[in-house]
């Protein structure tokens, strides 16, 4: 904050006609600084600037008439809280000393069948849950993680940090008039060189890698917006800046909770009036289960039950079997376990201003078993509504080898060919707000049962949304 002096500073385009003022501009990008001050301080020019790593620290700022005979005006701002370097430790399992052999081993010698026969679909979980735990304690040890901002970037190999040690010798040395000054430019300019190209080369590697991880490429690009991605401080109802970690997350869990809609009511109880399964052979196998153990990504982040994707994948031929045993329970009897109720919700900022609880959506970190059993309920109905031709040609949206690129050329052949005729066309687009928040779970449930679903699945999917918890 201050008098920075840079009259030919456009702040509206970033733009400036002066060499000096330029290299400011790429100063400020290259801190990720934002300038607050939009009004001329002097003048007609921005001289004094208020600048920040975190846009939404400085509120209400106002650029005020003069003090005394100071020709250039007041700026006043309100800072909401104050910038602060946060560290936390974390305990994570270290896969890289990981005895998955004797995981493996552990898992596969339980007799699943005997050990779950008789049990109910919550006690069957839990027994699962219960020796997978068990035993990745036994076989995975746990090493701690510091989540802090400032670690060493990807690109500071042990080469740079040598050249940075040269550099920083060089200019001691030329202190000390043991070196002239072009000697320790020379050394500067090859340092920097070699950085720009450690980055040029690591940004490279992370866009051609993106397919295969993109958890890493996104996680530098939020590392280059690092001091944009926190939560709050947020705004009550009373104007009150809020900075409270649990009284932030009760705001935004009453603002989550006011978007769903309540249930409508007067919707006859399909449940209990759609017919029966047609045939006990539709049942959820074992192979049918490791296909979609195979697909999981191990880089996601386990849910409230503490069932990691990268375990599951990993004993895909040892836990394969009593998943099956317990969808299958689930599906017949329409017991859903608790833990699959549950969700770990994060706030993601959306846009807008940062303050306003309304410019986050929740992000729910749930079960991986039970976001399998979800796709696997969800080919049952797909399945059924194929089989039956319920969904019409015109669906684009949640249709297999359908998309957005399928939607687009039906379209525009209909609109081709209508102009093609001579004929007048015009287009309406509709876009409901919060649509899937908003969908009512006694007209699904009653969608379901018109289209002929059988009755165990029905109960599966009401139980399923009903009385979750975060």
């Amino acid at each position: 904050m201050g008098d920075f002096n840079y009259p030919d500073i456009c702040w509206e385009t970033n733009t400036a006609r002066h060499r000096l003022s330029n290299k400011f501009l790429d100063c400020i990008g290259d801190n990720f600084l934002f300038q607050k001050v939009e009004k001329a301080t002097r003048g007609e020019a921005v001289l004094d600037l208020v600048l920040t790593n975190r846009e939404e620290l400085v509120e209400n700022l106002k650029v005020e008439d003069s003090i005394g005979d100071s020709d250039h005006e007041i700026i006043e701002f309100m800072i909401l809280r104050k910038g602060r370097r946060e560290t936390t430790t974390i305990e994570v399992m270290d896969f890289r000393k990981a005895d998955f052999d004797k995981l493996r081993e552990l898992v596969g010698k339980v007799p699943w069948e005997a050990r779950l026969k008789g049990k109910t679909t919550e006690e069957s979980w839990k027994y699962f849950k219960g020796t997978l735990l068990r035993a990745q304690k036994q076989t995975i040890p746990l090493c701690r993680k510091d989540r802090k901002y400032g670690k060493r970037p990807a690109w500071l190999n042990k080469e740079i940090l040598h050249d940075l040690k040269i550099k920083k010798e060089s200019y001691k040395k030329w202190k000390l008039g043991q070196l002239t000054k072009d000697e320790y430019r020379q050394a500067t300019r090859e340092c920097r060189g070699k950085i720009r190209k450690a980055k040029a080369q690591n940004e490279i590697k992370l866009a051609t890698g993106i397919k295969g991880n993109k958890k890493t490429f996104y996680k530098y690009i939020k590392s280059k917006r690092k001091t944009k991605d926190r939560v709050g401080p947020l705004l009550s109802e009373e104007g009150e800046a809020v900075t409270g970690n649990l009284e932030m997350a009760e705001m935004l869990n009453d603002f989550f909770v006011s978007v769903f809609t309540e249930k409508s009511g007067g919707v006859p109880n399909v449940v209990n009036t759609s017919r029966e399964r047609v045939s006990l052979e539709d049942r959820i196998h074992k192979e049918q289960v490791k296909n979609h153990l195979g697909k999981l990504d191990v880089s996601k982040s386990p849910g409230p039950d503490e069932m990691h994707p990268r375990i599951l994948k990993e004993l895909i031929e040892e836990v394969s079997e009593p998943l099956a045993m317990i969808f299958e329970k689930s599906w017949q009897t329409g017991e859903i376990p608790e833990d699959w109720k549950r969700a770990n919700i994060v706030p993601i900022y959306k846009k807008g201003n940062k303050n306003n609880p309304g410019n986050y959506r929740p992000v729910s970190l749930t079960s991986v078993p039970g976001k399998i059993m979800e796709q696997v309920i969800k080919e049952i109905i797909c399945k059924h509504l194929e089989g039956n031709k319920v969904i019409g040609n015109s669906q684009h949206g949640f249709v297999k080898n359908k998309s957005c690129q399928t939607n687009l050329i039906a379209f525009f052949d209909k609109i081709t060919s209508l102009v093609d005729k001579g004929e007048a066309v015009d287009v309406i687009y509709l876009d409901f707000s919060k649509a899937f928040d908003t969908v009512s779970h006694d007209i699904l449930i009653d969608k379901l049962g018109k289209y002929n679903l059988d009755r165990a699945t029905i109960r599966w999917v009401h139980n399923w949304l009903d009385n979750r918890s975060q």
